[in-house]
């Protein structure tokens, strides 16, 4: 645009010097030749002006232009910036989630290991704390693999933990079998009798009360289990415990 300027004052200039052989006189005499040089002059000056203007707001709008474009650039960079911060917070709040998941869980499973459960053994259903189903579970695995002296110290140690649990009933029974293993008599016999004390409507009861019987004639008190024998058959007539009662007490006989 400048070029252009420059020509156009270039030809203003030549015209001018083409009219310098023109008497004085000759050239100021005539208006109209002087004003068209004017006009001429002045267009060339508003025409160099105006470049002068449209070079300035160029450059201006140039530098607006780089400020855009920084500034655009500059708010990419901060958008990038929080897309990535998102993630991370996404990516925390998932591992918090999971974290508490997980304490949840191991929990619920503590609870699990101290809160009462509802079992049933013999035919009753009572509530037992896990510690107390463990220990009853473990006694009698020991006895159930025939070493009766060794179950006889853990069914002890239970019912002296457990005295009235639920369990207490059906771990004085297995008591008393693991004492008659082991010839015990006497405190079989005294285990036997707690648990009819206690639970008489309990289904181990029939065949403690055959064991009590059982343990008399071992230690040879035979008036004793023929007593035994005949207050079984009374209390527990429809019981399997009342026919091995009848077969045993005729050859007591």
């Amino acid at each position: 645009m400048s070029t252009r300027f420059g020509a156009l004052a270039a030809l203003a200039a030549a015209m001018w010097l083409a009219a310098a052989p023109v008497s004085h006189a000759a050239l100021f005499e005539d208006d109209e030749a002087r004003r068209a040089i004017l006009e001429l002059r002045q267009r060339v000056d508003v025409l160099q002006q105006g470049g002068q203007r449209a070079g300035d707001e160029t450059s201006q709008m140039r530098r607006s232009l780089l400020e855009l474009q920084t500034q655009i650039e500059t708010l990419r960079s901060e958008q990038a910036s929080l897309r990535g911060q998102n993630e991370q917070l996404l990516r925390d709040v998932a591992d918090l989630q999971r974290r508490q998941k997980e304490i949840a869980q191991g929990v619920d499973e503590r609870l699990r290991q101290v809160e009462p459960a509802k079992v049933t053994v013999d035919g009753r259903e009572f509530q037992a704390d896990p510690a107390e189903k463990r220990d009853f579970d473990a006694a009698l695995a020991v006895f159930r693999t025939g070493k009766f002296a060794d179950a006889v110290p853990l069914f002890t140690n239970f019912l002296r933990q457990y005295p009235s649990g639920g369990y207490a009933p059906s771990a004085r029974f297995w008591l008393g079998n693991a004492q008659y293993a082991t010839r015990d008599y006497k405190e079989a016999i005294n285990n036997f009798k707690a648990l009819l004390a206690v639970a008489p409507d309990h289904a181990r009861a029939p065949e403690a009360a055959l064991s009590i019987a059982n343990c008399q004639v071992e230690l040879k008190d035979t008036r004793a289990a023929r007593k035994t024998l005949e207050d079984l058959i009374k209390a527990y007539p429809q019981s399997e415990a009342a026919t091995a009662a009848k077969e045993r007490l005729a050859r007591l006989k």
